[in-house]
């Protein structure tokens, strides 16, 4: 079947929404797991917690873990680093 039958079946997701579980996030911008739960304690990107363990995060987030990612894999930049850039960007 077409897809262009299902257009008018689609969804709006808001942007913000955590819906993205962290082994899915991992495989998405190609950052360990393990990294990713570093950039959470250190405060550089904080998914919502579902229960007491289960990190969620939302497509925003996942934005910027694009932004890490590049940031480290292509400027070389470690997680402190980032953290800085991420604030002064803020600003």
């Amino acid at each position: 079947m077409d897809n262009h039958h299902f257009e008018q079946f689609d969804i709006q997701l808001d942007p913000n929404e955590p819906l993205f579980i962290i082994g899915v996030v991992s495989r998405i911008v190609d950052i360990p797991i393990w990294t990713l739960r570093k950039l959470d304690e250190m405060g550089v990107v904080s998914p919502q917690r579902l229960g007491r363990s289960v990190r969620c995060y939302s497509k925003e987030q996942i934005k910027v873990l694009n932004y890490v990612h590049y940031l480290m894999v292509e400027k070389g930049v470690n997680i402190s680093g980032i953290k800085v850039i991420l604030t002064m960007e803020e600003r």
